[in-house]
């Protein structure tokens, strides 16, 4: 009698067990960036209130519940920034809205759940659906505005009879106007297998237009003698209904007008009419070693190495997602161990408004690696360092292997590859601020005036955050970022696996820098403040001072663009910033607020932006790239002031985060 009655209390425990897995199961799929809840980790970190974390974003949703509950169980604790009952009720909203539960049709996210057990192995699924809508405006209240035709050489047809291509430069002129809108239908599918492994992928259609215009054009080699080096490239300006540097195309490779649906009507950028396209968003992760090992296979947006947000100079959010496999390993609370590689996509960003994808993945057939070993002390400091390769790709063991420095390991198999080193180091007193530097070295060859010379390629960031006590979730950020000529770029290589072309190997993917969002030869002063009254709303306000040397036109600054090669005369040129040409000057306003009406179970969830963007140019006295020569303000129809105001509305129906 004793023997059954232990036997049937042991079965309920079983049964118990195998009920409530689904209730404990954890999704590893990742948080998005830009979600508010990075915002209020990141303060509690520098107030103390819990550890560092590994800086290799986005954290899955897994991850980022469990920090949240230590954040909370440590509140009582603190020595210093104790949270306020309302930065409590935040982080316990955003800890509930992040804790699945799968009850079927949930109409405030737009998903349909479903989950069962078999074979003692759980499995979930969701199916969702939602719609994103972007629109964005600018006016420009002053401009010098101009008109200008040309003609170029084609830079893809270096092995071929020289080809042209007609373009015409326009510059806005005062009065003028642009409207760009973006709406982005998905569908998406995501689950768990078990505790330790989540898929999922995320289908959209984009439909919308994006006004820019050509800017002009600017040699990509300095040597204006020998033709076949003379590659004249397009330089086109930045959306003009945007902020600078601040959009991101969310279509994958190219678009089609809507008045050509076809092979020969696909474009590079939705320019003109209504356009449309498509995204693919796949992921895998999850977990082994009870959480010591996180591994994720996928496509999406990533910041690594950052100190505060979209600061990296290494990796950065306002990257374009591309398809790659990670790993972090925590052998230690202190220490982690981090690597990714993946296959950068093409870019169709030079030349005509074509996507010639044939054209530009021919020279452009690359793969990305980099490593990353973080050190922390107590929770005061902490330091990180590592390697990234952009490499022609091919199948190459060291690359993909994570305990192997791609910096030393490309010495032993040539010298083909684009690499580069790192280190961060961030230092902080809790409940006070932090402090930071970054350092990107690009490849150079070490020479006497090492902050003269044009083949010393690197970028530095130093900066700092401090916590204001009396508002909710709130910092003021102050940093400054230098990006020297020629960082990001490379020359084209002739390597043994592509015979046939040179081979672009610079840092990027789709068209746009992996690393920091200013181009080379730029600097950036940025100030921003940031505040969470509430749960489910983020304000910022921020100022910015850019400055960038002109990479088009009569002055064009040589090493100011990412497709810039420094060549056989590398030794020659020198480098003399805001002192060697012309110099774009743009200081910019921004006001941002995001709230989401989930709380109120109301499917919707918006953004709005406004600012404006004062922009001027100076010039030298002298030629461009000979010499340092005074500079002063100009204001001609080549190099013309300017005065926008700009303002983006962003509704997201049926939010999943």
């Amino acid at each position: 009698m004793e023997h059954n009655l232990i036997k049937k209390i042991f079965l309920a425990l079983i049964l118990t067990a195998v009920l409530y897995i689904p209730v404990f199961a954890q999704t590893h799929e990742a948080v998005p960036l830009g979600h508010p809840v990075y915002v209020a980790i990141e303060q509690a970190q520098m107030r103390g209130l819990i550890g560092f974390l590994p800086h290799v974003k986005p954290y899955s949703r897994e991850r980022v519940i469990s920090i949240l509950s230590e954040i909370l169980e440590n509140n009582s604790n603190a020595r210093f920034g104790a949270l306020t009952e309302t930065e409590r009720r935040v982080l316990e909203q955003y800890k509930s809205d992040l804790t699945l539960k799968r009850e079927g049709l949930d109409l405030t996210r737009g998903v349909i759940s479903f989950d069962h057990t078999w074979n003692d192995i759980y499995f979930s699924g969701e199916f969702g659906f939602g719609l994103n809508m972007n629109f964005a405006f600018s006016h420009f209240f002053n401009a010098g505005g101009f008109t200008d035709s040309g003609t170029i050489f084609n830079p893809y047809d270096l092995n071929k009879p020289p080809s042209t291509i007609d373009y015409e430069a326009v510059h806005p002129a005062s009065g003028d106007s642009f409207f760009s809108y973006d709406f982005i239908p998905t569908v998406s599918f995501k689950g768990d297998i078990g505790n330790n492994l989540s898929y999922g992928l995320t289908l959209s259609i984009w439909a919308g237009r994006n006004p820019r215009t050509i800017l002009g054009e600017y040699l990509n080699i300095l040597d204006k003698s020998d033709p076949v080096e003379r590659r004249e490239m397009l330089t086109y300006s930045e959306p003009w209904a945007y902020f600078p540097f601040s959009y991101k195309k969310r279509w994958d490779g190219y678009v089609w007008t809507t008045s050509d649906i076809s092979t020969g009507g696909m474009r590079s950028w939705p320019e003109g009419n209504l356009s449309v396209g498509y995204s693919m968003m796949p992921e895998m992760a999850g977990t082994l070693l009870n959480g010591h090992i996180f591994f994720r296979f996928a496509r999406l947006d990533r910041e690594w190495a950052g100190m505060s947000a979209s600061s990296s100079l290494i990796l950065n959010e306002a990257a374009q997602p591309f398809l790659a496999m990670e790993a972090v390993i925590r052998p230690f609370e202190w220490m982690s161990i981090s690597a990714l590689t993946g296959v950068l996509e093409y870019h169709n960003a030079i030349g005509d408004s074509k996507a010639e994808i044939q054209e530009s993945a021919r020279v452009f057939q690359n793969a990305f690696s980099i490593v990353m070993l973080e050190l922390n002390i107590s929770n005061f400091l902490h330091i990180d360092f590592g390697s990234t390769v952009v490499w022609p790709k091919r199948f190459e063991l060291g690359y993909l292997f994570p305990f192997a420095d791609n910096f030393i390991y490309q010495t032993n198999i040539g010298d083909f590859d684009n690499m580069a080193l790192f280190f961060n180091a961030k230092t902080q007193y809790p409940g006070i601020g932090k402090l930071w530097l970054s350092l990107f070295i690009d490849e150079m060859s070490p020479s006497r005036d090492f902050f003269q010379m044009a083949k010393m390629m690197f970028a530095y960031q130093f900066g700092g955050s401090i916590h204001i006590p009396w508002l909710p979730f709130s910092s003021i950020t102050v940093s400054y970022t230098k990006i020297e000529p020629y960082n990001y770029s490379h020359i084209r290589e002739d390597v043994p696996w592509y015979p046939y072309n040179l081979m672009e190997t610079n840092y990027v993917s789709f068209g746009k820098s992996l690393g920091h969002y200013i181009p080379p030869n730029s600097d950036e002063l940025l100030i921003r403040f940031e505040v969470m009254p509430q749960a489910h709303s983020l304000f910022s306000l921020q100022y910015q001072l850019i400055r960038h040397g002109a990479n088009y036109g009569s002055s064009a600054v040589a090493g100011s663009s990412l497709w810039s090669e420094l060549l056989y005369h590398r030794n020659d040129i020198r480098k003399h910033f805001l002192r060697d040409g012309a110099y774009q000057w743009m200081h910019i306003v921004r006001l941002r607020g995001e709230y989401s009406l989930t709380t109120f179970n109301l499917p919707i969830k918006a953004f709005a932006e406004v600012g404006g963007v004062y922009s001027y140019f100076t010039n030298i006295d002298g030629p461009a790239n000979e010499g340092s020569h005074p500079y002063k303000v100009i204001d001609t129809s080549e190099y013309p002031h300017s005065f926008r105001v700009v303002a983006t509305l962003g509704i997201r129906i049926f939010p999943k985060f």
